[in-house]
């Protein structure tokens, strides 16, 4: 049986088809390299529309039973980037480490890193975590949060996650 992540990439452009998603692509061959768990991915693309970003984050905890979701994209400064805004409309709980661990990483390649919103929260069983949009960034993000995911889910009641080691070794205190 597999586990259900989903993949949300929140793009005007990439939903409009302007361009390639990249990031969504980037974040399914993450999980991909780093799980051993047979996971399948519920995988959307979604402009960068508050309530739009809330639902579709809604669909995929409560209705697709996602244990995961990351987002792609829509966490800087700029007036249509909202993602953390309805990450934190539909979340019970925030975890601001997951923002504080990923912002302190980028702050080692680039010192626009102190712009990003990125966050992560619970819904029910379901962890959400936001990524920046490129696919560089999102390796560098993830591979610094992913230790502790599959130990946050355990916690908040989801599946377990087992990792492909040593490509990622999740962390789980004795």
């Amino acid at each position: 049986m597999s586990i259900k992540i989903g993949v949300l990439n929140v793009s005007d452009r990439a939903s409009a088809g302007v361009y390639e998603d990249t990031p969504g692509k980037a974040c399914v061959a993450l999980l991909g390299e780093w799980l051993a768990t047979p996971i399948e991915v519920d995988y959307r693309i979604v402009p960068d529309e508050q309530a739009t970003i809330e639902a579709e984050l809604c669909r995929m905890a409560d209705v697709a039973g996602c244990c995961l979701v990351v987002t792609t994209g829509g966490t800087g400064p700029a007036p249509r980037d909202v993602t953390p805004e309805a990450t934190a409309a539909v979340c019970t709980k925030l975890l601001p480490g997951f923002g504080e661990l990923m912002r302190a990483t980028s702050l080692k390649f680039v010192p626009t890193a102190i712009l990003s919103r990125q966050t992560a929260g619970v819904r029910g069983k379901t962890l959400i975590v936001n990524l920046p949009g490129r696919p560089k960034a999102i390796r560098e993000n993830l591979e610094a949060v992913f230790p502790a995911i599959p130990y946050c889910i355990d916690l908040i009641g989801g599946p377990r996650l087992e990792t492909r080691e040593p490509a990622m070794k999740a962390f789980r205190p004795r």
